[in-house]
């Protein structure tokens, strides 16, 4: 911000950080920046109306950081959070707020240590006043692509926790989809790290550049510095199989199952990170279960290649599980969020950035009302071109004993969503066999019951029977 013209002033319960941001903001060319370390001191020292950034860890330490802030703040003052907040802590703060006068936004901010310097992907939901006001600063503090700033107004308060939230969700199943794929072609493919960085270097120059595969790239053909005299040992090799994770992808996997929304790439993202904390378990399993012991043989470019497709058909599942969650709680919370801009605000600074996002913007571009990425005619295309690469690569995995939990969930997404009858009719006979749930029929209108152990006799309509008819 200050970078940009802007006058800053910061506070910190830590003075030593203070004064180190001061310092910092002289050594980088005299930014106008001032540290404070008595809040009332920071408050004051603003000009009305107010526009105060909080960067706490969610929960608690948000809400005792608004209340030693709001103490000195007046009506028209407007307090944003931009953690990674659970998206009805902030509903609550904005009500509570909300008798002073005090405007409260939820903004997400994507784009890690390098975004939060040179520009990240803002996604503010609060009042539109606030956003308003807040908007000059967003526009030229946001990362900027194609001359457009990555932030957009998403929504009245809880919209931009959510976006942020489902973007998190989206990345869970991006980094398990190129772990995935990286697992595949190591061990079926027998690639060497080198051999598997250029890869990910050449799919960076196509339909699968994105931050997330440029790093891909450098991780594997980086060495180990602790190595000692082996200058052949690669540093990803080094490092335990152990994810860990702060809580986004719980809470999307949560939302997705209270609204019903389908979503196994980005489950499946999350299952995969539980299993990898269980590696004292996983270690005593790999003596006592087995597996195939033979890999089959396979052409290796015909391999990479298949690979390559599979990944670029997962991913468009798992962006539009995402979306779907996003459009779903809009709706129900009353929130008119446009599924095209937050595909353009993503575009730079955050972690999901990807060239494939100016193919979903204009995927809602061109109709709003989408039901599904899989269903519009260029994304369609692509994923019939693709499917049997995808099918054959997830084969090869199981025949291998390779995981590959959101290939497959992906995979299994499009299988279903592309079938026209599935076999619940079967599961719903079932339902209504042990708990006389009743059915629907194919050929007639109403809920119907059976009474299956007497002869397959159905006593028909249930409102009709409910009225006395039947």
């Amino acid at each position: 911000m200050a970078e940009h013209g802007f006058s800053v002033s910061v506070c910190n319960r830590s003075p030593d950080k203070v004064d180190t941001t001061v310092q910092r903001a002289k050594d980088e060319g005299g930014l106008p920046l001032v540290g404070h370390k008595d809040v009332k001191d920071f408050v004051l020292s603003l000009s009305r109306p107010r526009k105060i950034i909080i960067l706490v860890q969610a929960g608690k330490p948000v809400d005792d950081t608004i209340h030693a802030i709001s103490q000195h703040c007046e009506e028209g003052d407007i307090i944003v959070d931009g953690g990674n907040e659970w998206f009805p802590n902030s509903l609550r703060r904005a009500k509570e707020l909300e008798p002073k006068g005090i405007l409260f936004v939820g903004m997400g901010i994507s784009g890690g240590e390098e975004g939060a310097r040179k520009g990240p992907s803002l996604m503010p939901g609060g009042p539109r006043a606030a956003f308003d006001a807040l908007e000059p600063i967003l526009i030229k503090c946001a990362a900027q692509v194609d001359g457009s700033p990555c932030t957009t107004y998403l929504g009245e308060i809880g919209s931009g926790n959510y976006v942020k939230m489902v973007h998190n969700g989206i990345e869970y199943g991006d980094m398990q989809l190129i772990a995935e794929a990286y697992d595949v072609l190591k061990i079926a493919g027998g690639l060497s790290n080198a051999e598997l960085g250029d890869v990910f270097k050449e799919w960076n120059s196509g339909e699968l550049e994105s931050f997330l595969i440029e790093i891909t790239a450098i991780i594997l053909k980086k060495k180990d510095d602790l190595a000692g005299a082996d200058k052949d040992v690669y540093l990803v090799d080094k490092i335990l199989d152990k994810t860990g994770m702060k809580g986004t992808g719980r809470w999307v996997v949560q939302e997705a199952a209270e609204r019903s929304v389908a979503a196994p790439t980005i489950t499946a993202s999350l299952d995969a990170r539980y299993l990898s904390g269980l590696k004292e378990q996983r270690v005593v399993a790999s003596k006592i279960l087995n597996g195939p012991t033979e890999i089959p043989s396979v052409d290796k470019q015909q391999l990479i290649d298949d690979v390559r497709q599979a990944l670029y058909a997962s991913k468009i599942c798992s962006y539009a599980q995402g979306l779907n969650l996003i459009r779903e709680a809009g709706v129900q919370n009353g929130w008119k969020i446009d599924l095209g801009e937050c595909a353009r605000i993503w575009k730079g600074g955050c972690i999901i950035r990807a060239a494939f996002l100016d193919r979903i913007k204009s995927a809602y571009v061109k109709d709003p009302s989408l039901n599904s990425l899989l269903i519009d005619a260029d994304f369609a295309n692509e994923l019939n071109a693709r499917h049997f690469s995808w099918r054959r690569v997830v084969s090869l995995a199981v025949a291998s004993g390779i995981p590959t939990p959101s290939f497959s969930g992906s995979l299994n997404y499009f299988d279903m969503y592309r079938r026209a009858s599935l076999p619940a009719n079967l599961t719903q006979a079932q339902r209504d066999f042990f708990g006389g749930h009743s059915y629907e029929r194919t050929d007639r209108e109403g809920n119907f019951h059976c009474e299956w152990t007497n002869a397959h006799h159905s006593i028909g309509n249930v409102a009709e029977r409910n009225r006395g008819n039947l």
